[in-house]
């Protein structure tokens, strides 16, 4: 548990008493951060408040399972951030059809809530061994297409796992297609200028985080650096994914060196690096990309001054 829904809100308190301090800072959204993982949980308040210190304004927290619908929930109304409920391509090993009821109830009863503004995180991975044979790579689908027609129903843009699995995305979300078209989030994309485009052309923005920060990742940090500015959005995906500042090889990690800990205050930084591959400020890249974010996510404008 990470105590009562109704809590002291850095972000809140700040914008109330301090709003010159605020519009002088570069505003950041991270739209993809798991706030209820258990690598943040012990001291969940410090890392949102060293993310508020630093910028980011508001945290998007996508639900993994039916196991943390109330967690992301409660965190979202704490913090005056926003969330998504969605079942996990990873965790449908575990779920059951009736979970996917439970989706649909909870996205009922939340439906008047104005910070949750996502079907997600949801999708398919192909990069598991285990989840790319039968029976597995068929159920993930089945969920996947349920949880779309889900988002469908309910008027809610999604977020999308991406993992070795474009092309299979893309085909369920053109047959799936709702009227005027998808919205929502390509999280953590790594794929091709082809796939790139084609999210884009059904209405999808890109996710960018801590991978783009590794010189080897040549093919990512072209794409950040040519892609059009209005495809970008900004994430940390914290505690995973994290950029090469923080991260440690299996190798240091036997020598005794600790890994870092990914948190949405590591926003910013990892933002540098991609203002600086595109050439640009970082204070244009906050305001792009915080509009991107509103356009892929339109229940954030009620919740982003």
């Amino acid at each position: 548990m990470h105590g009562p829904a109704i809590s002291f809100s850095p972000s809140s308190f700040l914008f109330a008493f301090f709003p010159a301090l605020i519009y002088r800072m570069t505003f950041w959204i991270d739209t993809h951060c798991h706030l209820d993982a258990g690598e943040l949980s012990p001291d969940v308040a410090e890392v949102r408040a060293r993310a508020l210190a630093n910028g980011v304004g508001h945290c998007v927290l996508p639900a993994v399972g039916v196991f943390n619908f109330e967690a992301v929930r409660v965190l979202a109304h704490r913090f005056s951030d926003s969330y998504a409920l969605g079942i996990h391509p990873l965790c449908v090993p575990q779920a059951q059809d009736a979970d996917l009821n439970t989706l649909d109830e909870e996205l009922t009863l939340r439906r008047s809530d104005p910070r949750l503004v996502a079907v997600g995180e949801i999708g398919l991975d192909y990069f598991v061994p285990a989840l790319t044979e039968s029976p597995m790579r068929e159920r993930q689908e089945f969920f996947y297409r349920e949880q779309l027609k889900l988002a469908r129903k309910h008027g809610l843009p999604v977020i999308l796992h991406v993992r070795r699995s474009a092309d299979k995305l893309l085909k369920h979300l053109r047959e799936l297609a709702p009227e005027g078209g998808w919205r929502g989030i390509g999280h953590a994309f790594n794929g091709s200028d082809q796939q790139a485009a084609e999210f884009l052309k059904l209405g999808f923005k890109l996710g960018f985080g801590g991978a783009v920060t590794f010189e080897p990742a040549l093919q990512l940090r072209r794409l950040a650096a040519e892609l059009s500015l209005d495809a970008l959005v900004m994430e940390t995906d914290s505690p995973d994914i994290p950029p090469h500042w923080i991260y440690k090889t299996a190798a240091e990690r036997e020598a005794g060196q600790a890994q870092g800990r990914n948190e949405p205050g590591e926003l910013p930084r990892i933002a540098q690096q991609v203002a600086d591959l595109r050439g640009m400020t970082v204070e244009a890249l906050a305001a792009a990309t915080t509009a991107n974010a509103l356009h892929a996510l339109p229940g954030l404008r009620a919740l982003v001054p």
